[in-house]
């Protein structure tokens, strides 16, 4: 019992009873001894980036077709136009009314944006315009008034 006090009890000795040493001159003095040395890099340890493409990415850098989102046809934008003109009303000015930016009238009417259902209603009915549908460029028919509250 004497003689416990002065043992050493190692615990989680990483080096014991591994022959896994990580670093370069190791591995490099085991190459030049003749012994055989396993390298393996595990893909993603560690957070590690990789540079390997995916399926998605070769997908996309084989693809040959130009990708672009739709945009409001010229026929839109020119009712869009028109429309304003007909109610003497400036880009700004439409867009105040719809409080939109101006930059969105002004997308609007060139063709370059993306259709936005929500927009275009604003601006149909700040024009009194159908600009969807079968029936474009035709006056906007009155919808259902809400009750008012007495």
């Amino acid at each position: 019992m004497s003689s416990d006090w002065a043992s050493t009890t190692t615990i989680g000795n990483r080096s014991a009873g591994r022959g896994n040493t990580k670093s370069a001159s190791a591995v490099n003095s085991a190459r030049r001894r003749g012994e055989s040395v396993d390298t393996e890099q595990k893909y993603g340890a560690g957070q590690n980036k990789h540079t390997v493409t995916s399926m998605n990415t070769t997908k996309l850098a084989n693809e040959t077709e130009e990708l672009k989102h739709d945009t409001v046809s010229m026929d839109v934008g020119r009712l869009i136009q028109k429309g304003r003109q007909a109610k003497g009303l400036s880009q700004k000015e439409l867009a105040t009314k719809i409080c939109e930016k101006p930059q969105v009238i002004n997308e609007y009417e060139s063709s370059k944006a993306i259709p936005n259902q929500a927009i275009l209603g604003k601006i149909e009915r700040a024009l009194e315009m159908k600009l969807r549908g079968k029936d474009k460029g035709k006056p906007l028919a009155p919808g259902p008034k809400k009750a008012q509250a007495k």
